[in-house]
């Protein structure tokens, strides 16, 4: 095994006999560990409140037939509304994700790969 440049300054990480870098060593990594509780500090909120408006949904429609059968036009009931907007919802947090990783994650991600030397 040969050694890679230093891909954190406590480590040196080897390559293994196929010429790619030691990724076990790297997952290990503090700048990896950041870089994964960063992604959880996002997703697993968004994960939480979707589950969270999507259980509610359901709930209403099984317990409150009433609220949800309530017109508010000659064919749109509340159900229908609440019912598109966890589409709307699903589409908002996809969008929030996009944004977050291209600003935050794809930047440590390019950083990291670059001093790993992966490709």
């Amino acid at each position: 095994m040969k050694t890679m440049p230093s891909f954190s300054r406590e480590h040196d990480f080897a390559e293994h006999d196929d010429g790619q870098p030691d990724f076990a060593a790297i997952a290990r990594s503090a700048e990896f560990v950041r870089l994964r509780k960063q992604v959880r500090r996002f997703v697993v909120p968004m994960t939480l409140l979707f589950l969270t408006w999507y259980l509610s949904y359901v709930l209403l429609a099984a317990y409150a037939p009433e609220f949800m059968s309530r017109r508010v036009t000659d064919n749109i009931t509340v159900g229908l509304l609440l019912g598109l907007s966890q589409f709307v919802t699903t589409i908002a947090i996809m969008i929030g994700y996009r944004i977050f990783a291209k600003r935050r994650i794809d930047p440590q991600v390019k950083h990291l790969r670059d001093r790993v030397g992966a490709n």
